[in-house]
């Protein structure tokens, strides 16, 4: 067996099961899940009925490059998105799509890292997805985690990694919207981070699948390939980012994404990517072409977090610390006690669940960040978040 393997932690939920298997619910309260952030509005019933429509096509293999009219579709979003210039994306060479994110931001480390040198870093927010963690062990590489605090923003501070570490980084993971805080990162940080790669030669990837659901309209979040093009780097050199259907489209199902930037990277991924048997289905890629082409139904997701968002912080903070957050579904918020005591008391008293900071972030550099902070996602029907907002405003009243 591949050693590395004994270096994965459970996942989240795993930790969080157990937690709650140690206490009883109350049985007249009906269950509200803040946990998972699996988005719960209705799917564009466009998209749907597209993947019925193209279901003949289950006869046929998919290539692993995908169709010309998804890439093309792709590319025409991230270029109308981001305001890229036109001839510096080319739907052939710089875009792959992918079954979902999540795949893809995990195979990307096998395929980045040099496993020959032994003092291979993969640099990453703390917290973070584990996927990036996974990642980097099963690569043959050591996480190297940047705390994200409210001293920092929610973001790294990247002025504070020692050069050895920067000499050793072979892979940058960045989330921006970031998961659990939904901080953003600005443009002239992202450009400082690509002179950054120009001078140490590491690659960025640039998770940016919350990047839709954003609180003013008039402010979407900036992004890796829009910051290079500023900086006329159009070929993207180093720079790699990963957007997906779930958030934006609530299509978690669909599993449907794509990777894009370097040409060359891409090259290499794609090389990798037709041994890792994960071509995306004909009908799936039929309604991802549709998705991304329409903005109508990501208009109307934003606005209905955002009634989501009043609502809850209306209730929330008289009682806690915790703020509007400029992207993502999530709220992240303060305890006054031990995050995993929260938890548990609260599933117990109340029979809402959330998610306890620690189980999303590692000990680093001294601390937890995650600790004594919990991650609620608003993913629920409106009145569902309306009723496990009072329902842990009552909770906090009686600690």
């Amino acid at each position: 067996m591949n050693p590395d393997l004994a270096k994965l932690s459970p996942y989240p939920f795993e930790f969080l099961a157990k937690l709650k298997a140690e206490v009883t619910p109350p049985s007249d309260k009906q269950p509200i899940l803040l946990s998972i952030g699996e988005p719960k509005h209705t799917p564009p019933s466009f998209v749907c009925e597209e993947v019925i429509t193209h279901m003949h096509s289950l006869c046929r293999y998919p290539t692993t490059k995908g169709s010309d009219e998804l890439r093309e579709a792709i590319t025409d979003w991230l270029i109308n998105r981001f305001s890229l210039p036109g001839n510096s994306l080319d739907a052939d060479k710089n875009v792959l799509p992918v079954n979902g994110t999540r795949e893809a931001l995990f195979a990307f480390a096998q395929c980045i890292v040099d496993r020959t040198k032994n003092s291979a870093k993969v640099l990453m927010p703390n917290p973070f997805y584990q996927i990036y963690e996974g990642a980097a062990f099963l690569a043959g590489a050591e996480p190297y985690f940047l705390n994200a605090t409210i001293d920092t923003g929610h973001q790294p501070d990247f002025d504070v990694i020692p050069e050895v570490v920067w000499n050793d980084c072979q892979l940058l993971y960045l989330c921006s919207p970031g998961n659990p805080s939904g901080a953003t990162i600005e443009t002239d940080r992202f450009k400082k981070l690509i002179q950054l790669s120009d001078k140490y030669n590491f690659v960025i990837a640039s998770d940016e699948c919350y990047s839709e659901l954003y609180d003013d309209e008039s402010k979407p979040p900036a992004g890796l390939l829009e910051a290079a093009a500023q900086m006329n780097r159009n070929d993207y050199k180093n720079c790699i980012v990963f957007h997906s259907l779930s958030k934006r489209s609530n299509l978690p199902g669909l599993r449907s994404g794509f990777v894009a930037g370097d040409a060359d990277i891409i090259k290499k991924f794609l090389l990798y990517r037709t041994y890792h048997g994960c071509a995306m289905p004909l009908h799936t890629q039929a309604a991802s072409i549709l998705a991304w082409r329409d903005e109508k139904h990501v208009q109307k997701n934003r606005d209905m977090y955002r009634q989501k968002f009043d609502a809850v912080l209306k209730i929330l903070k008289p009682v806690m610390n915790i703020e509007r957050p400029p992207a993502g579904f999530y709220l992240w918020a303060e305890t006054t006690i031990n995050d995993t005591d929260f938890a548990q008391q609260l599933y117990a008293e109340q029979n809402v669940t959330v998610l306890p900071g620690r189980y999303l972030s590692r000990h680093a550099h001294g601390f937890n960040p995650g600790e004594n902070s919990i991650r609620m996602a608003l993913v629920a029907p409106l009145d569902e978040c309306i009723d496990a907002a009072n329902r842990i405003k009552e909770f906090i009243k009686l600690l």
